[in-house]
């Protein structure tokens, strides 16, 4: 098996990397690869969209790579790999984002993108650090997880989930902020993974396993 995190001048992968390599040879999940490639991502059996920066630069940058968004909706919308979106990577699975600039999304997830405004004026944004995971939704990439169960957050955005089904938790940063989403074969997390210690690392075996 093969699992590819698309490299799109979003963000540095090099700690997601290191982290899918130990959970992949920790579950016997296969080789993980980072690639700017179409073409390894259309031999993947499982993609992460990792990201950091501001919606529309990130999007603007998938779209810009040579055959990277082309082969992403072919691998996730038809073939039906499962995915995984991380931080702006998930924000990228709404329908729109508002950060800036209206961008279209992805538009698998029913939800937009806006900036985080907590009702106490004391909480900065961004929002950064560890907070609790509040679980709403059973999932199977959730397995071993649990309400306060802490997670590493670094966003200045949230995404608004229309669809409660689709919302897998939150946590509470002066109001209520999606912290993992889901549908069909995708699932995104707004927090680091790869940063979250053992409630990430859990995650990620979890994904690395979950046959949707």
């Amino acid at each position: 098996m093969l699992t590819v995190l698309i490299d799109y001048a979003a963000g540095n992968l090099h700690s997601a990397e290191k982290a899918f390599q130990r959970m992949a040879r920790e579950v016997d999940a296969g080789d993980v690869l980072v690639s700017d490639r179409a073409e390894d991502i259309a031999r993947a059996d499982r993609i992460v969209l990792p990201g950091d920066g501001a919606f529309p630069a990130c999007m603007s940058e998938l779209k810009g790579q040579t055959g990277l968004y082309d082969a992403l909706i072919e691998a996730v919308e038809v073939r039906a790999r499962p995915f995984l979106g991380v931080c702006v990577g998930m924000q990228l699975m709404a329908k729109a984002g508002h950060e800036y600039e209206e961008t279209t999304g992805l538009g698998w997830i029913d939800g937009e993108v806006g900036r985080i405004a907590p009702s106490d004026p004391t909480l900065k944004v961004p929002h950064m650090g560890w907070n609790d995971l509040v679980i709403d939704t059973p999932h199977p990439v959730l397995a071993g997880i649990a309400t306060g169960d802490h997670a590493y957050f670094v966003h200045s955005y949230q995404m608004q989930v229309a669809d409660p089904d689709q919302l897998l938790a939150h946590c509470e940063y002066g109001g209520a902020i999606t912290a993992i989403v889901g549908t069909g074969t995708m699932v995104g997390t707004q927090f680091h993974p790869e940063k979250s210690q053992s409630a990430g690392l859990r995650l990620i075996a979890n994904w690395l396993t979950w046959a949707p």
